[in-house]
């Protein structure tokens, strides 16, 4: 995969134009591999903590949500996490992929949406999209994984872990969806939604 990438850097610096010839500057220089995963890392980090508030401070009616010691535990994690190749890697694998993923999902959208009716209740096609893109995401996942020698059945990585512990996951498991799904109780009050992939996001049909 980074083999492949690095030889379409290479296409483009002598015939991909001027876009090309951009993109192999920018990986030269170590934006994709570093920069980019690097900002990623540092506003999901500093986004969370916000999100959490964990060190924030009430003075009164109002509240500090304490911002510097968030950038600085999020500029740590960033710093630290790239300080081996391995997440710059995994990033250029998981993201091509996602990205075709994505398409994929569009196309079954625009498809879906020109050809099937969604505006009836418990309509089959987003019953079907909802395990498909689920699908898509675990493909997604753990190809890169494998890509990277993760994998639960490779040679390597979490294979052993899988072995020794595979059954007891898949187990437990079970066992929480079953409790899970004998502890709901139905709402009477629940709107009623248009689709399935409505009911799922706690949507209501207006």
């Amino acid at each position: 995969m980074i083999e492949g990438l690095i030889t379409l850097a290479s296409f483009g610096s002598f015939g991909g134009g001027a876009i090309g010839e951009l993109f192999a500057q920018w990986e030269a220089q170590g934006i994709f591999e570093y920069l980019l995963p690097f900002l990623l890392i540092f506003a999901l980090v500093f986004g969370l903590l916000m999100r959490l508030n964990i060190f924030a401070t009430s003075h009164g009616n109002e509240v500090n949500q304490n911002k510097g010691i968030n950038a600085i535990i999020a500029l740590a994690v960033s710093l630290l996490a790239l300080q081996f190749n391995v997440v710059s890697l995994f990033f250029a694998e998981i993201f091509p992929r996602m990205g075709i993923a994505l398409a994929i999902i569009l196309i079954l959208l625009i498809l879906g949406g020109l050809f099937i009716p969604t505006n009836k209740k418990n309509n089959w096609f987003m019953v079907v999209l909802v395990i498909l893109v689920f699908g898509i995401v675990i493909t997604v996942v753990y190809s890169s994984m494998n890509a990277m020698g993760w994998g639960f059945f490779s040679s390597g990585g979490f294979s052993f872990f899988w072995r020794q512990y595979g059954a007891l996951i898949i187990f437990l498991a079970i066992v929480i969806a079953v409790v899970a799904t004998t502890s709901i109780k139905p709402n009477k009050d629940r709107p009623e939604v248009e689709n399935v992939l409505s009911r799922i996001l706690g949507g209501s049909s207006s």
